[in-house]
């Protein structure tokens, strides 16, 4: 018998042969499917997490505030993403816990995984879904309402999660808008009174906003609001 055919039969080289199949191999397809979930990140973190509700609602302060470019674009993203993190934090840590972690550890396999991990994200969204939102979506798509103790399919509980926040975020940056609107009217009429036709109101109800926004401790108030509103 030659030595390869010995080696390829001997305990030793059957049990690094096995190494590389069921361990060696594995890390590569880990590694793809985790590259794979990295470039829906985009698609992800807009469509189950508390992000558009955030950057809507900061967007809307923005624009009542009179100075839609301060903050810029970036300073609204990066406060929108840290706290969506702050927000999203207990569930991605049950994410890790169930799923993630002992999918890296090899002792649940892609599908289990993927099963444990939409668990805690569909009970985040299911908590901020108007009822009436879950029911719009079941009746175009014709499905048959689930019974006590069956999911809800992600494919419902996703559109009908982002319309729920659509809804929730104009209803929370109309809150902010109308007080701010209040100032330029009652800025225009003051002026209007005083005659003084040709200054433009926004001139001075830009510092007028900014003060008594910053008086109230405007930021504060918006991101704990934005924070509790998630229960």
């Amino acid at each position: 018998m030659s030595p390869l055919l010995a080696a390829g039969l001997s305990p030793a080289a059957d049990g690094a042969i096995s190494v590389a199949v069921n361990g060696g191999g594995s890390a590569p397809v880990k590694l793809f499917l985790l590259m794979t979930a990295l470039s829906f990140a985009t698609a992800l973190l807009v469509s189950v997490t508390s992000f558009t509700r955030i950057v809507i609602v900061l967007a809307f302060l923005r624009q009542a505030l009179g100075v839609p470019q301060l903050p810029p674009n970036q300073v609204v993203m990066g406060l929108a993403l840290v706290l969506s993190f702050f927000v999203m934090a207990p569930t991605a840590n049950r994410v890790y816990a169930d799923a993630l972690g002992p999918y890296l550890e090899d002792r649940i396999g892609h599908a289990e995984a993927l099963s444990r991990a939409s668990a805690p994200v569909r009970e985040f969204m299911l908590r901020q879904t108007r009822e009436q939102d879950l029911s719009l979506f079941y009746e175009i798509s014709r499905s048959p309402r689930p019974s006590a103790g069956e999911p809800v399919p992600m494919s419902i509980a996703m559109p009908a999660f982002m319309v729920s926040e659509l809804t929730t975020a104009f209803r929370m940056g109309l809150f902010l808008y109308v007080p701010l609107l209040l100032v330029d009217l009652i800025v225009s009429a003051i002026l209007m009174s005083m005659g003084m036709m040709m200054v433009p109101p926004t001139l001075i109800a830009l510092p007028v906003k900014v003060a008594l926004f910053l008086m109230a401790d405007g930021w504060r108030l918006v991101v704990a609001s934005l924070a509790r509103s998630f229960g």
